[in-house]
């Protein structure tokens, strides 16, 4: 968002890309339609709505056409509302924007998501300094 008064926070790709690295982070279909599909999260930005254009479309009327955001931090996924009609929630309450954390459930429209983090067991060890 660009009000004038908010300042965007640097992000550290390579701290980014060591999340992904030591993660693997996915999105769950709870309920809904497209109940039991997987999508595997591995871009810095991923746009959820019923498209076109987006990264994750679904066949959701409720939705609007870029509905929400993923976009990687260095700790993991942050969702953001891109201004939707009919809003974003997180848990069960509303949100423009919220950082995600494992077993989060993310309702858009018709469709119930769930955010699934997982470690990777075979990691190497970077020295970021």
């Amino acid at each position: 968002m660009r009000d004038g008064n908010t300042r965007k926070l640097a992000q550290s790709p390579v701290k980014q890309r060591l999340f992904l690295s030591r993660h693997r982070a996915c999105l769950v279909v709870v309920d809904g339609p497209a109940a039991g599909t997987e999508y595997r999260l591995q871009s810095q930005s991923v746009v959820l709505g019923r498209g076109p254009g987006v990264d994750i479309a679904f066949a959701d009327e409720a939705m609007s056409k870029r509905h929400a955001a993923l976009e990687l931090g260095e700790d993991g996924y942050r969702l953001r509302d891109m201004g939707s009609t009919n809003g974003v929630s997180l848990n069960g309450s509303p949100v423009s924007a919220a950082d995600l954390k494992h077993g989060d459930r993310l309702q858009l429209g018709e469709h119930t998501l769930q955010y699934v983090v997982e470690s990777r067991k075979h990691t190497r060890a970077y020295d970021l300094s």
